[in-house]
């Protein structure tokens, strides 16, 4: 008899070979009717999984990450049946689990309509009520090869998979799937499901290789959630920056100018250049030095840093990057390559260290068309990127001093609640020869974070093949309104590129030594942040940094002059403000103003003339009653300067 323990410290005794499917009946026929995969010392395991020594063993059910990701693939494989029964000659990719839902890429000529769409939802219905059992086996190479004969893009899958693999498959009625898994035990289990969208993706996500039919969808054990999904996606459509953005004149694309380049409008380039000065203010007061560096730089300098090597795919190229004999330039990608150059202007000592060095950063990253979506994904885009070089002994409360600032700025902004922790260490197999170092160096590095982290509180999960080609970062990831997430902060430890330029300092005994490097954001990329922004606030962005933060509206042509007179007083106090001087009536202009988001309005009519006064309504329209300028004036600047947050 093996003893099992369960969550809580139980311990369960049952016979070697039994399944965790049989022990979670065991347990309670409740967890089992809810059950999608199970956790078996740690690691994640399908519920068919037989139970083989002594172990720990949690049943996971759709309320835990790893159960919703079984319940979903599980899905996607439903879908993917429902489309060979509809469309036989289709061919099949991939389709996996995400963060919100799931996807299956197919390779088809089929114009998916929503005709389409809910035909396929239908048949995939149809499969669910069926209750077909989900079974897994193993083949080897040749036979995997020959069950997946009619299936070229398996085929691909299979061959790329290392010799001694364990090839699985995964069957439910007539339907078979080369699949790691893990599934449910049976389609029956599957209650709500709703097909969202078709688009198009290119095979394995390289626009080199054929352009595939992607099919996204939803599903939930219960129509009650799915209802409250499909509700929060609506109003993540009315929040979605690329839509609300363009419409609120943020920002525009052009098509002779380029994906992943879009053109700042006024209001946009007005916010951004808020949150620059506001951020380079707050780093100089904590010791920053400004920097200015160039755009480009040979290729030399990227040999020397490692980027030519392992990041040349993703760079701009000016010039033959093979042709030795000619010179090539590229458009920097970071600006760690130019700034060192700032610490190796003269030889330094160790009292000149920490140096903080921070710069307004532009920088150009070659990302495949595909992968571009309005602000947050984006080829030329402004960063607040800095690096501080350092002893050994000053690493941790340089660490703790760079957290804090990122903290500051995304909570003053009101992001930080939304935000989540990433440890994004190596890979130790070094897939593709993406990083450089040792390993020695490399658990060096990991551990030394990894006790700072723990030291500062840091509540974070571990992502494996993450880290930078040069060292481990903490990344603090953010969501955008459809839940695709994305980093938008990071925090480096860097132990290899001071050795490379040969960076060093004189140490108080006199002896030459190599500094420590932290790479860090306070805030991130701005275009990325404008676009969280006016997602989060729907547009209507705090007062202290909105394009407009007043619209005074006189009531008739016999207040323009009083409004005139407010527009200037307004505006030499430093509040950005507009007048509405045309000919509509006022309830048409106050609307126009709210859905331009504008934070006040104060409407100026006969009485306020006679009384020296203006009546504020705000934005969501409340009614703040009249004031006079000079009280409006101080409460608008209370506001701004201590940057609250709606």
């Amino acid at each position: 008899m093996l003893n099992i323990t369960l969550p809580g410290g139980d311990i369960r005794q049952v016979a070697e070979g039994t399944t965790v499917d049989a022990l979670c009946r065991e347990i309670s026929m409740g967890l089992y009717r809810n059950a999608c995969a199970a956790l078996v010392d740690g690691k994640v395991a399908d519920l068919r999984t037989e139970l083989t020594s002594d172990c720990e063993v949690a049943i996971l059910t759709f309320d835990d990450h790893e159960g919703r990701k079984a319940y979903w693939h599980t899905v996607s494989h439903v879908m993917a049946q429902a489309v060979k029964r509809l469309y036989p000659s289709v061919k099949l990719t991939i389709g996996p689990s995400i963060d919100e839902g799931f996807y299956y890429d197919f390779d088809s000529d089929i114009s998916i309509t929503p005709e389409v769409l809910a035909e396929i939802e239908t048949e995939m219905k149809k499969i669910i009520k069926e209750g077909l059992e989900i079974t897994r086996f193993t083949l080897p190479r040749a036979e995997a090869l020959e069950r997946m004969a009619d299936e070229p893009y398996k085929v691909e899958l299979i061959n790329d998979l290392p010799e001694d693999a364990a090839i699985s498959f995964y069957t439910q009625g007539e339907f078979t799937d080369l699949c790691a898994g893990p599934h449910l035990t049976d389609t029956g289990r599957l209650k709500a499901v709703k097909l969202l969208s078709a688009t198009g993706a290119y095979w394995r996500g390289d626009s080199n290789n054929k352009m595939l039919t992607r099919i996204y969808g939803i599903a939930f054990p219960k129509a009650s959630q799915l209802e409250e999904h499909l509700l929060r996606l609506e109003e993540a459509k009315k929040r979605d920056h690329n839509k609300l953005g363009r419409e609120m004149e943020f920002f525009t694309t052009v098509e002779s100018i380029g994906q992943g380049l879009p053109i700042l409008l006024p209001k946009g380039a007005r916010v951004i250049q808020l949150l620059q000065r506001w951020v380079e203010d707050e780093e100089q007061k904590r010791g920053y030095l400004l920097t200015k560096t160039p755009l480009m730089a040979k290729r030399d300098l990227y040999k020397i840093s490692g980027h030519w090597d392992h990041y040349l795919d993703g760079m701009f190229i000016l010039g033959d990057p093979y042709d030795e004999e000619k010179e090539c330039f590229a458009m920097r990608p970071m600006t760690c390559p130019f700034q060192y150059q700032v610490y190796l202007n003269r030889a330094r000592s160790y009292r000149d260290l920490p140096m903080r060095l921070g710069e307004t950063s532009t920088l150009f990253r070659k990302e495949e068309s595909g992968e571009m979506h309005g602000l947050i994904r984006v080829r030329q885009f402004t960063i607040s990127e800095g690096h501080l070089v350092l002893r050994p002994d000053q690493l941790e409360e340089e660490f703790r001093g760079c957290l804090e600032l990122a903290k500051y700025c995304l909570d003053t902004v009101g992001m930080l609640e939304d935000c989540t922790f990433r440890f994004s260490q190596w890979d130790p197999a070094n897939p593709k020869n993406k990083y450089e170092g040792t390993a020695e160096q490399w658990n060096e590095a990991q551990e030394i974070m990894g006790k700072i982290l723990d030291n500062l509180g840091v509540e974070y999960t571990i992502g494996i093949d993450e880290a930078a080609f040069y060292g481990p970062k903490l990344d603090i990831q953010y969501k955008n309104v459809f839940g695709k997430e994305d980093t938008i902060v990071t925090i480096q430890i860097d132990m290899l590129l001071a050795e490379k330029f040969g960076m060093e300092y004189t140490d108080s005994d006199g002896q030459k030594v190599r500094p420590y490097i932290i790479h860090r954001t306070s805030l991130g990329c701005y275009e990325r942040t404008l676009a969280y922004l006016i997602e989060k606030y729907a547009g209507a962005l705090p007062l202290w940094m909105m394009p407009t933060q007043v619209m005074v509206l006189p009531v008739t042509d016999r207040a323009h002059e009083y409004a005139h007179g407010l527009v200037e007083k307004l505006d030499a106090a430093g509040i950005r403000v507009e007048g509405d001087f045309r000919s509509e009536k006022l309830g048409y202009k106050i609307r126009e103003a709210q859905l331009n988001k504008i934070p006040y309005m104060l409407v100026v009519g006969d009485r306020d003339m006679e009384n020296g006064t203006v009546s504020v309504r705000t934005r969501g329209g409340e009614d703040l009653g009249a004031m006079t300028a000079d009280e409006f004036i101080a409460k608008c600047l209370l506001e701004i300067a201590t940057k609250k947050k709606d």
